[in-house]
């Protein structure tokens, strides 16, 4: 894990900024051809993907901020704005997205149900390398394996600080890892018949069940209620939603 992969002088060009940047450009970048393949609303992608992108991050941190973290930033509230230095969360940054996409989308006459469906398998591209960012910033990390199996995560990493020289299940890396997964399962649904809107509901359906399971793994912060942590919670919030969504349709 490389936290800073150089400097500019004394300012750090962080690993963890510098993904982050890169999977919203590749994400934008796959909804483009995913649009154009379609034959409609290209031209509004690049648009929508800085909006969205910048929407994104700022959800990312506050759901962080309020759910993973508020014991931390609630002393240390000029940190918030810090994101270079990690700690965003992926499902504030789909909420907050999708927000920025449903207004856009609809201030353009736009159908956003439609449009969902072209691009949901962008959203999982970039979910995927952005866990590379948490891989190397050496956050997102999992608890304790208990053997010699297990990631070792340097000293100079959250994951180090918390847990030392203990192998920790890598958490991250096979969540990235299950994205890439539901992106192939998720092109290969496009091609079938389904009602509009039904692809980007089984994006969040299928990312919520893995994400899940994946949070028994995780070690960089507790549970919230009913001893389930609040991704959990926000997970079976986001399948419920889903599936009496698709109910409907």
């Amino acid at each position: 894990m490389h936290q800073y992969l150089f400097f500019i002088g004394d300012f750090p060009i962080r690993a963890y900024g510098l993904i982050i940047s890169l999977s919203i450009i590749l994400a934008t970048s796959t909804a483009y051809f995913l649009a154009k393949q379609d034959g409609r609303w290209h031209n509004h992608v690049v648009d929508l993907g800085l909006y969205c992108g910048l929407a994104g991050i700022i959800g990312a941190r506050i759901w962080d901020v309020l759910f993973f973290d508020w014991s931390y930033y609630s002393h240390h509230l000029l940190e918030i704005p810090y994101v270079w230095q990690g700690g965003m969360s992926i499902q504030g940054g789909v909420v907050f997205g999708f927000l920025a996409g449903y207004i856009y989308t609809r201030r353009y006459g736009i159908d956003t149900w439609a449009f969902a469906d072209i691009v949901a398998p962008a959203i999982l591209i970039g979910q995927a390398i952005g866990r590379s960012a948490n891989l190397l910033n050496g956050d997102a990390f999992g608890h304790p394996t208990g053997s010699s199996f297990g990631l070792l995560y340097p000293a100079t990493t959250l994951a180090h600080q918390v847990y030392g020289n203990q192998p920790l299940w890598p958490a991250e890396v096979w969540e990235g890892q299950l994205d890439v997964i539901l992106f192939v399962l998720l092109l290969l649904f496009r091609t079938t018949k389904h009602a509009k809107g039904q692809a980007f509901i089984l994006y969040a359906i299928l990312y919520s069940t893995s994400r899940f399971f994946l949070e028994y793994l995780r070690g960089d912060y507790g549970t919230l209620l009913f001893g389930l942590k609040s991704a959990q919670l926000t997970s079976l919030i986001v399948i419920a939603a889903g599936l009496l969504t698709n109910a409907k349709k």
